[in-house]
């Protein structure tokens, strides 16, 4: 593996409130940069964007949206546990 730096993006799904996802993101972004008032530069550049997918329930087609497709384990793991 090279030590040269490059870009790499991390994904994660979640099934949660918009309140729970705000949150969350929030968290990640301390972990991060845990000191947010510190003189530029950061020593690992960083960018996180929260978005929301559509779907996880059936519409009337019978189709789940994006969130299947993307995240369809997940989708599942909620519609389990929600009984």
């Amino acid at each position: 593996m090279s030590d040269e730096a490059g870009l790499w993006e991390l994904r994660l799904g979640i099934h949660a409130t918009p309140d729970q996802a705000e949150e969350i993101r929030e968290r990640i972004a301390a972990l991060l940069c845990p000191d947010p008032d510190h003189a530029p530069p950061c020593p690992v550049p960083w960018s996180l964007s929260l978005v929301a997918l559509s779907g996880g329930d059936e519409d009337e087609d019978g189709d789940e949206g994006e969130a299947a497709g993307a995240y369809p384990e997940l989708i599942e793991q909620a519609r389990i546990e929600r009984g």
